[in-house]
């Protein structure tokens, strides 16, 4: 089948109006949030239903169209970018927006692949639940994309990632076929469970057209406070004196060096720093339950003499309304966008077991700066479930440039002491292209044989997504 004929059968699927070919339209599906990765594509299609994502691939299956699936665009290894062939068909799912079903009583809700993750989170409240899952692009980013890269966030302490917030799926197949798993319970023993299969597998498997989520009782107090403390064993002291003092209640833990601080008040408008002494690191602590605020707010603030006691912080700002939570809260979630307006860094999204992060960040800070002398170092991350982003640049923009060069020498540095300590090279933000060479390095041949088996059955012509994660 020629051009022409292929993509007139997509639009007699999508509707011509969602065949997009022109530059000037399909420039925004080719290139990564971050920039790093752009790419080429045979069209862009926005299917608007499961059925028409069916019929899509199998078209594809027929022609041997591979194809890459795409939500929000806000991923961080150019997992949903196409490779510059321009053979690929960039499927993007945006418009299958809806929330099929919500059911407070089960605590769970059913949502198409497209949904914003923002406004699950709405629909969820709206119905006196929560759904936790909260990262800092929620507003843009999509379930559905969510689901393939197996989401972290600033809430997987208490609640879990993505994979554990998911009771069901649909799913359509590389060859068209629908698998509807969408049940919404919490036991089902009745085989594999395959939608563990889909849930972190970059849409190297198939497309996730839907999820049934777990949802949560909606919290009545939350206090968040902004925490000073000398250094990051001092943090993980704090996390365990909090984890003991509050237990499951400690919402989120999040770990900010002053160098992350200083670059969200230099690039970020309305930002200032909470407390009028600077620190070399901080914490950002959210507690959260069902009773009432002044109770949590006094278990809180007991919590803070203890650990100003104890020499664990040694100053502190609880937040003592909404939006003072909300203006802590920018200053975590606007490091990513700081970084990127101030220039390109080298970028690793490491998981550790929390015991060993002080030790990491001392041994590999040592190694790094005498390696590349004057490296700036941007470490924080979700200190409470071990996942830190350590990134690295130099202050200077000329400088900088002849840095970036030196990538393959600093991920050597940084991702061997990571897996000598048990650790992972990639927590949250998934493999991409981004780290698709590199994980061969430190996954065992088993490992590999046996991922490359289960793409091999479910995807035998190897059209999902080519060219990421194997």
């Amino acid at each position: 089948m020629n051009d022409h004929d292929f993509l007139a059968a997509l639009a007699a699927i999508v509707g011509p109006g969602q065949v997009l070919t022109d530059p000037a339209d399909t420039a925004p599906y080719l290139t990564d949030w971050r920039g790093r990765y752009s790419g080429a594509a045979r069209a862009v299609v926005r299917p608007g239903s499961t059925g028409e994502v069916a019929d899509i691939a199998k078209l594809c299956a027929a022609h041997g169209v591979a194809m890459v699936p795409q939500g929000g665009n806000t991923g961080l290894c150019g997992g949903a970018t196409p490779d510059a062939s321009g053979a690929a068909l960039v499927v993007n799912l945006s418009r299958m927006n809806r929330i099929r079903r919500i059911d407070p009583a089960n605590l769970a809700l059913v949502a198409e692949a497209g949904c914003t993750l923002a406004s699950i989170q709405e629909a969820a409240r709206e119905a006196g639940c929560l759904f936790p899952l909260s990262l800092a692009s929620e507003g843009t980013c999509e379930i559905g994309g969510n689901l393939s890269t197996n989401a972290g966030g600033v809430q997987v302490l208490r609640y879990g990632n993505t994979r554990e917030l998911t009771l069901g799926l649909e799913v359509v197949l590389p060859d068209g076929r629908i698998w509807n798993g969408l049940r919404a319970l919490r036991k089902d023993n009745t085989g594999y469970d395959l939608k563990h299969l889909f849930v972190g597998a970059e849409g190297t498997l198939g497309f996730i057209t839907a999820a049934a989520l777990k949802l949560f009782p909606l919290p009545r107090a939350a206090v968040t406070t902004w925490l000073a403390v000398p250094d990051p064993a001092a943090a993980v002291s704090l996390l365990s004196r909090a984890q003991q003092r509050l237990g499951a209640r400690v919402t989120a833990f999040e770990l900010v060096s002053r160098v992350c601080l200083e670059l969200v008040l230099r690039h970020i408008p309305n930002t200032r720093d909470p407390l009028a002494e600077s620190s070399p690191w901080y914490v950002l602590l959210e507690a959260s339950d069902g009773g009432s605020e002044e109770a949590l707010m006094a278990e809180v603030e007991a919590l803070l003499e203890a650990a100003l006691e104890a020499g664990e912080a040694s100053d502190g700002a609880i937040a003592q309304s909404g939006d003072q939570a909300r203006q802590l809260w920018a200053l975590r979630e606007n490091i990513s966008e700081a970084q990127k307006i101030d220039g390109i860094s080298i970028k690793h999204d490491i998981s550790l077991p929390v015991s060993a992060i002080p030790g990491f960040l001392d041994a590999a800070g040592e190694e790094l700066t005498r390696t590349f002398p004057g490296v700036r170092i941007v470490a924080f991350g979700h200190l409470g479930d071990g996942n830190l982003h350590y990134n690295l640049s130099k202050p200077e923009a000329q400088a900088n440039a002849v840095f970036i060069d030196g990538q393959p020498e600093a991920n050597r540095l940084v991702h061997d002491r990571v897996v000598a300590l048990e650790g992972s090279i990639s927590a949250e933000h998934g493999l991409g292209q981004l780290k698709r060479e590199e994980i061969r390095r430190y996954k065992s041949a088993v490992e590999l044989d046996l991922m490359r088996a289960v793409k091999a059955a479910i995807d035998p012509a190897g059209l999902m997504n080519p060219g990421k994660v194997l």
